[in-house]
């Protein structure tokens, strides 16, 4: 696996991925960037390049869709719930409930959000549209001072200097 760290205005992120596609997108810890995995290497890939190129477009407000090649490790359900998630429209919020009946099994909110919270491409594959049935702000890997910026960008009433 490769890697490299790209600045944002929420925090550096880690993005991981292999020479073809983007695997992994990490959140600062604690003030603190992410650490890379004893076997990963520091070495630019095209996938990782144009990961942190079209994430700063998205953080300027020029980019609304990601078209990249993603490769993210999960089982069937979480795929089915990620693909999902890739086709709530930005700026849009949906429930979790919402989520469950688009793959088909209303009943299953609490593994939705499960598998939304497992989500390692995030931002990328917007888990942030996510919120609760009666809009409250819920989960979020980045922490939901992020989430809450991430959706008030996507409303346009955030814009961010990119850093």
């Amino acid at each position: 696996m490769n890697y490299l760290y790209t600045a944002t205005p929420i925090g550096t992120l880690l993005l991981a991925g292999t020479e073809d596609a983007i695997c992994q997108i990490l959140f600062p810890r604690n003030g603190a960037v992410a650490p890379a995995q004893s076997d990963w290497r520091q070495t630019p890939t095209a996938a990782l390049d144009e990961t942190s190129r079209q994430l700063e477009q998205y953080f300027r407000g020029d980019r609304r869709e990601f078209d990249l090649p993603l490769a993210p490790q999960g089982t069937a359900f979480q795929q089915s719930v990620w693909g999902q998630l890739r086709a709530i429209p930005y700026g849009e919020k949906i429930s979790y409930l919402e989520l469950a009946r688009r793959i088909g099994n209303p009943k299953a909110c609490r593994a939705v959000g499960a598998a939304n919270g497992a989500n390692p491409l995030s931002i990328v594959v917007p888990c942030h549209r996510v919120v609760g049935s009666n809009g409250s702000l819920t989960g979020f890997g980045g922490g939901l001072p992020i989430k809450k910026l991430l959706l008030e960008l996507e409303q346009g009433a955030a814009r961010f200097p990119f850093a």
